[in-house]
């Protein structure tokens, strides 16, 4: 989950404008992660689907050629 989304539970704010320092501590933990950081478990496994498959069709067209 993207901190955009996120609600603090210290100040009932959203994490992504930092009013208090829970959220700025929230915050700067979720940007350190990374991009993919921020994608679900089912995002992240699409996406692996994604590059298994196309990597499968790249290597039957390489085959054939």
């Amino acid at each position: 989950m993207t901190f955009d989304r996120l609600v603090c539970a210290n100040c009932a704010g959203p994490v992504s404008e930092g009013r208090c320092r829970v959220c700025r501590a929230n915050r700067e933990r979720l940007e350190q992660q990374g991009p993919l950081g921020g994608l679900s478990p089912v995002a992240l496994l699409t996406l692996l689907v994604v590059l298994i498959a196309a990597v499968a069709l790249v290597a039957v067209g390489q085959q054939t050629a």
